[in-house]
């Protein structure tokens, strides 16, 4: 009699005697699966390389941290000392909505691999608000916005079934495809005023940059693939110090030392119309998180739920009346660590945390922070471009699952991708329109979010929009 057959772990015919098992998770710098029960991102790695990735983060995060306060500062007219506050102030701030947002305490916190920092979409409300009523008016109408984002956060966690994968697909796809020209300015010089602008130096830098993370994500295994932007940057930031294109002056200029003294101009002033302004601002930031928070759930193999969008949108209240208090601005998640996390395929949301302790610590150590700030913004360029496309292709992989043969879904897609382009085609389409207005068609990412949800619901219905691709997302 032929002996009965027996199951391998995989549970394919075989002759090992174990049955087949639950699944198991793997995690990315791990050569084999593991039977631990705990998800990919709750996994602590290694001390050494959990501190490694972490740089990676603070590095592709720290160009855009700090521009805004500088920005912001020079458009109201802020003096210089006060300008640096307001950047140890946003690296401070930065660390502990990281915190809040990865660690999670009660019902804040969505607990992914989410670097937190202030949004663009803010600056024009407070340089407005700033010019008019000066700083407190500012940080008045931001505690104001951050209250509104917890209040709303309940009912705007329930909009997950707007989010078929037609929709989501179509909205993270606009997010990648929307940062694209941020990268190539960078590479470029950053400012397109500038003397330097494009030139052969940059656009080396930005080459050099690129096609060292390129080589090393490529050809590279384990920790050294995983880390392939963090060092693309550091070969990037040699090449620029031997062409005497990194500027280490500031750091000797720095203080050791600095602390942070909530309320610095004053007691805040909560003037309505600001108020109002800002509050129009956050609506938009709120959509491009919820954005966010399906993007990293997909790239980690995480379902994220109604309370998952309401207590990320919590801590992101909280972490707004905190940067009110501590002199900063609205925080939300930054897309181009969003696009390193697919890049690098490392999930740990620990590895984040750890990114938000070492901001804490730059925030305190300005002299240290100028060290960071030395890398030429066209190294960072090189490595943010490939950043950006990952974004867009984690976007075009789950619309890879949605039935295309269906005539009604390719028009969400294409009419959504339309709409969202128009101001990363045209900056100023809508510049003749109202501020409040203009504020909110500005963000190509919400308007082509918001085409996408109202064309799904009018052409496919909820029942059917939900069934146009019922087939999981594939996880990055």
């Amino acid at each position: 009699m032929a002996a009965p057959k027996r199951h391998r772990r995989d549970g394919r015919p075989g002759t090992q005697t174990f049955p087949p098992s639950t699944r198991t998770y793997e995690t990315p710098i791990m050569n084999h699966p593991t039977r631990n029960a705990v998800h990919p991102v709750d996994a602590w790695l290694p001390p050494g390389k959990n501190l490694l990735l972490a740089l990676q983060h603070l590095l592709v995060m720290y160009a855009a941290a700090v521009s805004i306060p500088i920005v912001v500062g020079n458009a109201i007219g802020l003096a210089h000392d006060q300008i640096v506050m307001l950047i140890s102030a946003d690296l401070f701030a930065c660390g502990i909505a990281t915190l809040i947002q990865t660690v999670g305490f009660w019902k804040f916190g969505v607990r992914l691999p989410l670097i937190q920092g202030c949004s663009f979409v803010a600056v024009t409300p407070m340089i407005l608000i700033g010019q008019a009523h000066g700083m407190p008016a500012v940080y008045g109408a931001t505690i104001a916005a951050g209250i509104f984002c917890m209040l709303i956060a309940p009912l705007f966690g329930k909009i997950k079934r707007f989010f078929p994968p037609v929709v989501m697909g179509t909205t993270i796809l606009l997010i990648g495809l929307s940062l694209m020209p941020v990268g190539v300015r960078w590479a470029a010089g950053g400012v397109p005023k500038a003397a330097d602008y494009g030139s052969v130096e940059n656009l080396t830098l930005a080459a050099i940059s690129l096609g060292s993370v390129l080589l090393i994500y490529g050809f590279g295994r384990g920790l050294l693939r995983n880390t392939a932007v963090l060092v693309g940057l550091l070969v990037g930031t040699a090449v620029a110090a031997l062409m005497g294109r990194t500027d280490f002056s500031k750091v000797a200029t720095e203080g050791w030392f600095g602390v942070v003294t909530p309320f610095a101009f004053g007691m805040p002033v909560f003037d309505p119309l600001s108020i109002l302004l800002m509050c129009v601002a956050m609506m938009v930031i709120i959509t491009e998180v919820t954005a966010d928070f399906f993007a990293v759930g997909e790239m980690v193999g995480k379902e994220i739920g109604d309370q998952e969008i309401a207590n990320g949108l919590r801590a992101d209240g909280l972490s707004t009346v905190l940067g009110g208090v501590l002199n900063t601005f609205p925080y939300c998640a930054y897309n181009a660590n969003v696009g390193l996390v697919a890049m690098s395929g490392v999930r740990s949301r620990w590895v984040v945390a750890t990114t938000g302790v070492l901001l804490l610590v730059l925030g305190m150590f300005p002299k240290l922070a100028a060290v960071f700030a030395s890398m030429p913004l066209a190294v960072l360029g090189g490595a943010a471009i490939v950043m950006f496309a990952m974004i867009a292709t984690t976007g075009i992989r789950i619309l890879g699952k949605v039935d295309l043969k269906n005539g009604n879904n390719a028009l969400v897609i294409a009419a959504s991708l339309g709409v969202g382009m128009i101001t990363v085609a045209v900056p100023g389409f809508y510049e003749k329109l109202d501020g409040t207005i203009k504020l909110f068609l500005h963000s190509g990412i919400t308007t082509g979010c918001v085409t996408a949800i109202v064309l799904n619901a009018l052409f496919n219905g909820k029942a059917r929009g939900a069934d146009t691709a019922a087939q999981p997302a594939p996880v990055v």
